[in-house]
């Protein structure tokens, strides 16, 4: 049996730095300065509107649950003054109460809390989302506005995808030789990382 020296988040965060010096490599080899500064832009477009849009997402998600609170109450304190029958009464002569159940119907602390937080992060995320989606639509522009740039980052991230790959398939064949000599399985050796 073949016990592991490292963990899995350490061999995790390892591959990361690897991949991060390889692609730290590929900005200063394959890139011009203007280049870099473009991606830079870019990426800062992508978390300023990420950021607004989980922003704008999370008040818009605590002005709706308030809303609801609002109408939620409106409509309890109407249905309270309402008249309402009390008896039920038969063709025979028999008559049955009605239970109040207004009490069952009347607004709680605990269920505004949940459905504030309920509606705050769901506009978070759906907002986040949109803005994700907005910024990288925004990014694409700031990057395809200068074609000679975008054809140097796109040839840069291609090489980067060669490197990674040859990377993994060097771990792989490391792992199949290490297993082969002794004899351990895949889950003792460990599973690969795709990126």
């Amino acid at each position: 049996m073949v016990l592991q020296s490292t963990t899995y988040g350490e061999r995790l965060t390892g591959g990361q730095k690897e991949y991060r010096t390889l692609a730290e490599e590929h900005l200063k080899h394959d890139l011009t300065e203007s280049d870099r500064s473009i991606l830079e832009t870019a990426a800062r477009k992508v978390g300023i509107h990420s950021t607004i849009g989980a922003s704008v997402g999370l008040g818009v998600g605590l002005f709706l649950s308030l809303r609801l609170r609002r109408a939620g109450a409106a409509i309890y304190n109407a249905a309270k003054r309402v008249e309402k029958p009390t008896h039920l009464q038969f063709a025979d002569g028999h008559t049955v109460p009605f239970p109040d159940t207004s009490d069952y119907f009347r607004p709680s602390t605990a269920g505004q809390i949940l459905t504030g937080f309920l509606f705050s992060v769901s506009g978070f995320f759906l907002f986040g989302e949109i803005g994700l989606i907005t910024g990288a639509a925004s990014a694409n522009r700031a990057i395809s506005a200068d074609p000679d740039a975008r054809s140097r980052i796109e040839r840069a991230f291609r090489s980067f995808r060669i490197d990674v790959l040859r990377s993994q398939a060097d771990q792989l064949e490391r792992r199949g030789a290490a297993q082969l000599t002794t004899g351990a399985t895949s889950s003792q050796i460990g599973e690969p990382k795709l990126v």
